[in-house]
This record gives C-alpha cells, structure tokens and sequence, in this order.
C-alpha cells in the first residue's frame, strides 16, 4: 500500500483496518482526505490479500463532517467539485466487489454520515453520533446524503433529519434503522471484524456478485432483478470457486477459495 498521511490500512487474515487519521479535527473531510481515502479504497479494490473493509476513525469522532474551514472558501465552482468527489468516494466504496462495514466509534455527522450510508453495514458505538446538519450551514448534504439516507430510513425521516439538521444518538438510529448493530465501544472493531470474518471465509467473487446484483437490483423492477440474479448465479458455475465450494461441501472439509 502506498504510505498516507492521514488513512492507515492494516490488514489481518484477509481484513483490512482502513482508519482515518485526522483526530485533531475529528477526521474532517477535506478534499486532500477524500484523495487519499479514495487512493486506499482503489488500491484495497484490486488486492487479492483483502476480503472485507472496517472502516473506522481514530480519536472521538469517525468523522465529524466535512472540513467547514475549507468549505467556507469555495466558489460555486469548486463547491461542486468537492461534492463530486465526495460522491465518487462513495460510489467507489458502494460499486466495491469487496463488503465494507462502518464502525462508528463517534460523530458521524454531514460527510461522515454520508460516508458511513455508503458501506454494506454501519456498526456503532452506543458513543455514536448521527446527523446530516448541513442545513444550519446554509447549504445540504453533497456527498449523497439525501438519496442513500432515504433509501436506509425511509423519506419522512430523511426530510425530518435533513431539515431540520438535528443530531441523534446511537439508540435513535438504531430505532429507525440507520444502523445495523449497536455496541459498547470497546466491542465496536470485534464485532466488525467477527462480521468481517465470516465474510472473507466465503468464496470471494460469490459475495462479490451478491452484491452487485442487490445494489443494481434496487434501481430495477422485480423482474429485472430475478433476471440479473439468474445470470450472475449461472455465471458463477464457470468459477474454480464453484467447484471447489460444492466438493469441500461434498467431501465435509472447509473449502479453500482462491477468487477464481
């Protein structure tokens, strides 16, 4: 992996620990963080070594927006080229073939949030703070916010949060499905990683294509979807993987998948 200031990557046992470094500013999001957190998803995208992602922040926050200092600066201009990074930040992390879990150790508010709704899973702390407070700014989410939290919570709920740019706590946003698991901070990275486990035990280009087929199918009609999904599963029947999964499942051993 390439040396970064402010993103680590550690990876065990074919997980990889993506943290962001930047806790004296609760891990804001400035436009050289969105480069180098876009620099790590690409390059863990493409290595045979990693399974699943926790991605997590150091410090109090996993992040606490988008670095407002920077923002009040912009133009126009340049205001829509930080939200188009932003977004293909979270476009990458969502198109991964590689599963992704948040673990929200604190604030996760404006970007952070948005950041966190672009991974498969987001685990929180019982620490953790949600919210996409943008309108108290002046302006609104830009990183996706309006559209994958509506999707997550439904759009009653969005247009409360969004309008009103309250911050709720870890209890609320498990109550109305933001999240997916709530735990005490000292279990937040075990629990992600026990998560993460499971997954990278499974043949790798199977999780892949589940899911791809559940984020494409969700843009379709159920026809469309059972369609993709028939596809994706005959396709996965030319695969070294198939055959191996099917004869350790046959003979009774733990199969040993190579992603081919």
């Amino acid at each position: 992996m390439i040396q970064l200031d402010h993103v680590g990557v550690d990876i065990e046992d074919r997980v990889a620990l993506l943290s962001i470094r930047r806790p004296d500013f609760l891990n804001a999001l400035s436009p050289a963080l969105l480069t180098e957190l876009s620099i790590a998803v690409a390059e863990l995208e493409l290595s045979d070594e990693v399974a699943a992602v926790i991605l997590t922040g150091e410090g109090k926050a996993f992040v606490a927006g988008a670095d407002i200092k920077v923002m009040m600066e912009m133009n126009p201009l340049e205001a829509r080229s930080f939200a188009e990074s932003g977004a293909a930040l979270g476009r990458s992390i969502e198109e991964s073939g590689k599963p992704y879990i948040a673990a929200v150790n604190g604030f996760a508010l404006g970007g952070g949030c948005e950041l966190a709704l672009a991974c498969d899973f987001i685990y929180a702390s019982t620490k953790a703070k949600f919210g996409q407070p943008e309108v108290k700014l002046g302006v609104i989410p830009g990183f996706g916010g309006t559209q994958r939290l509506s999707r997550r919570v439904g759009v009653a709920k969005t247009k409360e949060l969004c309008l009103t740019g309250d911050i709720i706590d870890a209890q609320e946003a498990m109550r109305i499905g933001l999240i997916d698991a709530m735990v005490e901070p000292d279990e937040l990275l075990d629990h992600a990683r026990e998560t993460a486990n499971k997954i990278a035990r499974n043949g790798p280009l199977a999780v892949a294509e589940a899911k791809r087929v559940i984020h494409e199918g969700q843009s379709m009609t159920l026809e469309q979807g059972n369609l993709i999904e028939q596809l994706a599963f005959a396709n996965l029947f030319a695969s070294a993987d198939q055959k191996e999964g099917m004869t350790a499942f046959v003979g009774k051993r733990e199969p040993v998948f190579e992603g081919k």
